[in-house]
């Protein structure tokens, strides 16, 4: 009689729970397809969706970087810990990044970091316009354009970088010169930029969101926002959509397929002063003038945690690590596990002496946060802000220009069409069990609910109108109503004569 066979394998408890956090939803159930092609297809797939699960999980591992954080002793508080104590205790490459750069005839300033973290771009708003690699302190180019400058935002790498300035927006090479000039964006305020997709999204005073292919050159999308001028916006890295803050306190989120807006939320009270989306696309934090800071669970759309700011805040940035800075007046605060629980006071603290915070952004894969105010730019150091192990193949921050190249080549092959963007991602791809009859029946459904809708509106259009003109007395009306009571008299008039006598009338008299 023969033995059972038993499974010697063992189970290592650190490589499950890397391989769970890097699974992305359920398999596909494709042992109940019928087409045998499909089901061949399907379980090829997902075998690969498993080994590259595993290879990730092995790969952590093997990664010799940790991520630390601040801690202090006794009833001493991470707060209280100044820039000039830390750099005294940190090694050498870490004090030189806490930098301090005096331009005070040309600020304030706004700032962007590269996707690898690697280079700065500056732009003041009397027109001063930089970038240098700021770790190894290179300068690329430094130029002024006599114009005001309202943002500045680096494209798919450090080649290329678009400038909002005081009529459109400019694009500029490394070397200052100008590139392209987009007529079509005028008075713009807030810019950002699509990576996957390469889209270039801009909105201004006019209260226009506009999406620019920048490998193509065209318009893609021009969308109104209905809401005034609008100066705060946000892209969610998870899912590519824009968040947009207006003056009555919504924040909006837009897709560029779409001609109205996805989601509103009624955020605050007065005007939404600056908003951050986490990079898992979980969470969101937004600051009105009402003073308000809020942190919102963007999946159920529910605020999480309130604070209270002295002055309103200016500029927020959420790190990689999940840290949140806020930039009010001449502070800036650092919050730790704010999206998880209710904190009592700020992880660090930072004061910029009688200079106000314009822009603050965390660094890619560096514990540093950099910060554009009113005299210039200046870098603090903030431990566990930034991943400590990056992924070349996504952004390397040591990469050379023919990888940079490499890089750019593949990333054009792999672009995203703009019709991919929605609140979902995971949509993409699924199969849809419902028959091509089912698929029409509902698409006809939905027009039908479209063409009621809009006859139910333009119905309460007009009896609005008719409502409102009800009691307004005009020339007009007087002349028509008594045009119509003659008619009305002279017919009356007429039916009231006698009729001549004929002689068919002595049959009706019997």
């Amino acid at each position: 009689m023969g033995q059972p066979k038993t499974n010697n394998k063992t189970v290592n408890p650190a490589l499950a729970a890397a391989e769970r956090k890097y699974q992305r939803g359920k398999p596909v159930p494709f042992k109940k397809v019928r087409s045998g092609k499909l089901r061949g297809k399907l379980e090829r797939q997902e075998e690969k969706i498993r080994d590259a699960v595993q290879s990730a999980a092995r790969a952590e591992l093997l990664l010799g970087e940790e991520a630390g954080f601040l801690e202090a002793e006794g009833i001493e508080k991470t707060y209280n810990y100044r820039q000039d104590q830390l750099s005294k205790e940190v090694d050498i490459n870490t004090s030189q990044k806490i930098f301090n750069l005096d331009l005070p005839d040309h600020g304030p300033y706004s700032i962007d970091y590269t996707r690898n973290g690697r280079h700065l771009l500056i732009g003041g708003k009397t027109g001063h316009l930089a970038a240098f690699d700021w770790q190894s302190g290179k300068l690329h180019f430094e130029v002024h354009v006599n114009e005001l400058v309202r943002d500045v935002k680096w494209l798919h790498n450090e080649t290329l970088f678009a400038a909002a300035q005081k009529r459109c927006v400019y694009i500029y090479d490394n070397s200052g010169l100008e590139i392209h000039r987009l007529k079509n964006h005028m008075d713009v305020t807030k810019l950002e930029f699509l990576p996957y997709h390469y889209l270039l999204a801009t909105v201004g005073n006019a209260g226009f969101l506009k999406y620019q292919d920048t490998s193509t050159g065209q318009l893609v999308s021009e969308l109104r926002t209905k809401l005034g001028s609008c100066s705060t916006m946000a892209q969610n890295p998870w899912n590519a959509i824009m968040h947009l803050g207006h003056a009555n306190g919504t924040v909006s989120l837009w897709s560029p397929n779409m001609s109205s807006p996805l989601v509103k939320m009624q955020c605050h009270r007065g005007n939404v002063q600056a908003l951050a989306v986490d990079p898992t696309g979980r969470y969101m934090s937004t600051a009105g003038l009402d003073g308000q800071l809020k942190v919102w669970d963007i999946r159920k759309y529910e605020v999480l945690q309130e604070y209270y700011t002295p002055r309103p805040a200016t500029s927020l940035s959420i790190s990689q690590r999940g840290l949140l800075g806020v930039g009010w007046s001449t502070h800036v605060s650092v919050w730790k596990d704010a999206f998880l629980t209710k904190q009592n006071s700020p992880y660090m603290n930072h004061i910029q002496p009688s200079s106000s915070i314009r822009d603050i952004q965390f660094v890619p894969y560096e514990d540093v946060l950099g910060f554009g105010h009113a005299k210039g730019v200046s870098s603090i150091v903030v431990p566990g802000a930034g991943e400590p192990n990056f992924d070349s193949l996504a952004a390397n921050p040591y990469q050379t220009k023919k990888q940079r190249q490499e890089t750019e080549v593949h990333s054009l092959l792999d672009k995203l069409q703009p019709d991919m963007i929605a609140l979902d991602p995971t949509h993409v791809g699924r199969m849809t069990r419902l028959t091509k009859q089912d698929i029409i029946r509902v698409r006809k459904e939905e027009k039908e609910q479209d063409e009621s809708a809009r006859y139910q509106k333009l119905r309460k259009k007009a009896k609005k109108h008719l409502k409102r003109h009800e009691n307004v007395i005009e020339q007009r009306k007087i002349d028509i109503s008594e045009k119509f009571e003659q008619e009305k008299q002279k017919r009356l008039a007429a039916n009231q004569k006698p009729k001549e006598f004929t002689a068919l009338d002595i049959f009706n008299n019997k």
